[in-house]
């Protein structure tokens, strides 16, 4: 498996995820510390700016496809499917008592793979 082309889009696809992290962390604090936007405004607009460039860079780069409309509404459909598991999986974590830890795991562990799967096989087939 060494330098497979699946690992190497695997890698992407975290490299691109990390940034896009990064992305909606960076449009949050900016929003409410130096334009006094609420949380809720300003993390939606962090999350369509972060999943704008996750659909960017993970078409052209991690997937090596090119921009279409086919795949940038399969691509928004698999990013709302995931914000909403991380809600009801961060959701169970609370009621359970589990600590953020447990919750951020959780989201890390079905998320993330899962994400990428739907990506591979549905978005960009």
């Amino acid at each position: 498996m060494k330098n497979s082309p699946e690992l190497i889009r695997l890698i992407r696809f975290g490299v691109c995820g990390l940034s896009a992290t990064a992305l909606h962390v960076g449009v949050a604090v900016v929003l409410i510390s130096h334009v006094g936007t609420s949380q809720l405004l300003a993390n939606t607009a962090a999350f369509a700016c972060a999943t704008c460039w996750s659909y960017l860079v993970n078409t052209l780069w991690s997937f090596s496809s090119s921009l279409r409309v086919r795949n940038v509404w399969r691509f928004i459909t698999v990013s709302l499917a995931g914000a909403a598991l991380t809600g009801l999986l961060s959701y169970l974590a609370q009621i359970t008592g589990s600590g953020p830890w447990v919750g951020i795991a959780m989201v890390v562990c079905a998320v993330t793979p899962l994400s990428f799967v739907t990506h591979r096989r549905w978005t960009y087939r």
